[in-house]
């Protein structure tokens, strides 16, 4: 009787089956980071840097995705979210558990000649007029993206906080919904308003009169928007806050939640155990993606 040799064959081909065709699959469910972009500004009169993730089936469907424009912090730059904020670990994760939507997500640098997402209050720094005017058309237009509010989020840490309320407040019909992750909320009253703006402006300081200190006030803080801006615009964005026990930005963050509950504008507020560092907003990072993946598909 001759020997069985089935056995040796099917191992072969099981292994071969391994070694070619699993890293494949496995690669097919990673997506993909490019952290050093660099695209024109007419407005800002310089190259500016971005970083760009792109889901694990971008490269292999001819669909449009949703987008997360997602800010970083103070100190950081357009890296911040891909090497602390481990976006392409904690997104590939949240797709591919189904958790998330396939979605771009766009990381601008906001840490360069001058820190922050807004223009300066002699209006000679214009970094929010190059989101808005030069960033976000050149990200929707370069990307499969589907650019409609539906479709458009906005979510960042401590100074992206701020720049994340400041953007759906300054522009409700851009964005269906806006995450402040530990945000710097702004001058809480009026006389921080020149405090602040004397740090920013430095040898502009002097120059400022007390009617440009109100219109950076009355724009800039996140606690005087909420209160005074036309309350159904506000509650065209659907919120997500959340600031740690522990963290120093507390106040702002608390009293706007309870501001909101006063003029009843829905949203999710969270307190949880934590301070102001990465470990919180890696925790944060995996919800952010659900609330705007539930927001995407009209929740």
């Amino acid at each position: 009787m001759q020997p069985d040799r089935s056995f040796p064959k099917i191992h072969t081909v099981f292994y071969l089956v391994l070694f070619f065709i699993l890293p494949s699959l496995l690669y097919a469910q990673m997506g993909q980071v490019f952290d050093n972009l660099v695209m024109p500004s007419k407005i800002l009169k310089n190259d500016r840097k971005f970083a760009i993730y792109l889901p694990p089936d971008y490269n292999t469907s001819q669909r449009s995705y949703p987008v997360l424009y997602l800010l970083h912090g103070g100190g950081d730059d357009q890296t911040g979210w891909v090497q602390f904020g481990e976006i392409l670990h904690i997104a590939d994760k949240c797709i591919n558990s189904g958790t998330a939507t396939p979605m771009i997500v766009a990381m601008p640098d906001a840490n360069a000649e001058r820190r922050g997402y807004f223009n300066s209050a002699t209006n000679d720094w214009r970094y929010e007029d190059f989101f808005f005017e030069e960033f976000m058309p050149f990200v929707e237009k370069n990307y499969r993206i589907k650019g409609e509010k539906r479709y458009r989020a906005v979510a960042g840490l401590s100074m992206g906080g701020g720049g994340t309320f400041m953007y759906a407040l300054h522009h409700p019909e851009l964005f269906s919904s806006a995450c402040p992750l530990s945000a710097s909320c702004g001058p809480l009253k009026l006389e921080d308003a020149r405090r602040q703006l004397e740090r920013r402006e430095q040898e502009n300081a002097e120059k400022l009169s007390d009617e440009q200190v109100q219109a950076h006030f009355e724009k800039h803080s996140a606690v005087f928007m909420m209160e005074n801006m036309d309350v159904e615009k506000i509650k065209s964005v659907r919120w997500f806050i959340d600031c740690g026990d522990d963290d120093f930005l507390y106040e702002g963050n608390s009293l706007i939640h309870i501001i909101m509950r006063k003029r009843e504008i829905p949203h999710e507020f969270r307190i949880r155990d934590g301070a102001h560092n990465w470990t919180y907003w890696r925790e944060s990072l995996p919800v952010v993606l659900r609330f705007v993946s539930e927001t995407f598909h009209q929740h």
